[in-house]
């Protein structure tokens, strides 16, 4: 099983808008039995929170679902458990490599990091930009992209 971990800092806007795209990409693939998603934040400030109004809107008029997505930071654990975590900017990417320890953990990237065409490298913030439909094209496309690099690196050539 792949694990894959979005992070941004309330995980209320953009790492949730990712982990139920990422989600729905995984099931439209079949993987859903071979990749689990997650989101988390850096910051404690919304634990438990649905996603942003903004967030749930957007993923809406896309027909993209977000049930069962609720705020929760960042863990040790997370670092350790996760194959591959994705930060959503800069400033999450630092953050999560304090929190790192000398044990395993997986890959610490931005997600845009994986677009390689991409004229930015973060994901700016909708909860202060209120851009939510340029967060979801740019977490849209580091996702597929996210989704390409995973299938090549895991299950290309291993059926």
């Amino acid at each position: 099983m792949i694990k894959v971990l979005f992070v941004c800092l309330g995980n209320i806007c953009r790492s949730p808008m990712a982990e139920a795209i990422f989600r729905d990409m995984v099931k439209k693939e079949g993987l859903t039995n071979d990749i689990q998603v997650d989101s988390a934040g850096t910051g404690d400030w919304h634990i438990g929170h649905p996603p942003h109004k903004g967030t749930q809107t957007i993923l809406t008029k896309y027909k993209v679902s977000f049930e069962g997505i609720k705020a929760r930071k960042v863990i040790q654990e997370d670092l350790e458990q996760f194959d591959y975590i994705i930060a959503m900017d800069s400033d999450n990417l630092k953050n999560l490599k304090k929190m790192t320890s000398t044990t395993k953990t997986g890959q610490i990237k931005r997600l845009l990091d994986f677009v390689e065409d991409s004229k930015v490298t973060d994901v700016p913030d909708p909860y202060y930009t209120g851009n939510f439909d340029e967060t979801y094209e740019l977490v849209s496309n580091g996702c597929k992209r996210l989704l390409d690099v995973i299938k090549k690196e895991n299950f290309v050539g291993k059926e």
